[in-house]
């Protein structure tokens, strides 16, 4: 999506790390739980990187990069970060009207935290290879935008502004299921085209499918539309960008076989199916886990 050039993205929730930050590695729990998880989804054994006896508190040493520059809708057009951070203040002012029509009491994440090379976080140490997610002991998303060039080039995703914003939106799904008692209730350890594991992720596309929706209505401070409606192509590159993070089709692309119980996000077929879902139907239509959502 285009934003609109005199659009002010300042408000946006979003902070940068600068390179090369000194980590403090979690020591354990829901840090090994999410590496472990994202090890299945990304073929690669990412619990190497948590180590034992530090507090993995987010923010661990290191210098942050400002994002000054990051002012006016324009500045989203050119620079990755400040889409990124336009994103955050538009899915920030959805989510405060929608959250509480499907009954939900709305607070923002704590932050978005784009990072280089690696970050200490709530849920542990985060590297490039663990791909972004939100972690919720400290309610904060966390992105190496180098993902995008992944998405891109190892998955064969077409890009564009919307598709790297569809990626912060599911994430901002994950708060919204937070705020639920979705992520509590629904972890169970069980993995498969059905499990509640995939009903979660289905449902963060699905969110992310009802903001895209609505994006272009959310408002800034003094009530200038963040973002342009959304064309034909731009959406179709959302859906690309679903169809990319699919379980078989990263389980392709890492060079193994598909494996269907061993999913935990998804086939593409899924994702993309729950992202219209919440495009065409708005987040009321978003429950995964209801008797009529059945085998997905």
């Amino acid at each position: 999506m285009t934003f609109n050039p005199d659009s002010d993205i300042s408000r946006g929730r979003a902070s940068k790390r600068g390179r090369g930050t000194a980590i403090a590695v979690g020591g354990g729990g829901i840090g090994i739980v999410a590496l472990f998880l994202l090890s299945q989804l990304f073929g690669v054994d990412l619990t190497q990187f948590v180590g034992g006896g530090v507090d993995g508190g987010a923010g661990g040493g290191g210098e942050e990069s400002s994002l000054e520059h990051c002012v006016t809708g324009a500045d989203a057009n050119e620079y990755v970060e400040c889409r990124m951070q336009g994103a955050a203040a538009s899915l920030d002012d959805f989510w405060v009207d929608e959250a509480p029509a499907i009954g939900i009491a709305y607070r923002s994440p704590t932050d978005l935290v784009m990072f280089e090379q690696s970050a200490s976080t709530g849920c542990g140490s985060a590297t490039a290879a663990t791909g972004p997610f939100y972690c919720p002991p400290d309610e904060t998303i966390y992105l190496d935008v180098s993902f995008f060039d992944e998405l891109r080039t190892r998955f064969g995703s077409s890009g564009g502004p919307l598709a790297e914003m569809y990626v912060v939106a599911h994430e901002w799904g994950h708060h919204v299921q937070q705020l639920a008692g979705i992520l509590d209730a629904a972890r169970d350890g069980q993995t498969g085209p059905a499990s509640n594991s995939v009903r979660v992720e289905l449902q963060a596309d699905c969110f992310a499918g009802a903001w895209a929706a609505g994006a272009s209505t959310t408002t800034d401070a003094s009530g200038e539309p963040f973002l342009q409606p959304i064309t034909p192509a731009q959406y179709r590159d959302a859906l690309d960008a679903a169809a990319a993070v699919g379980d078989d089709r990263i389980q392709a692309a890492v060079g193994g076989q598909v494996q269907p119980h061993t999913f935990t996000h998804g086939s593409s077929d899924q994702r993309m199916r729950w992202f219209e879902t919440g495009y065409d139907q708005g987040a009321g239509a978003c429950d995964t886990f209801s008797p009529s959502a059945g085998a997905l």
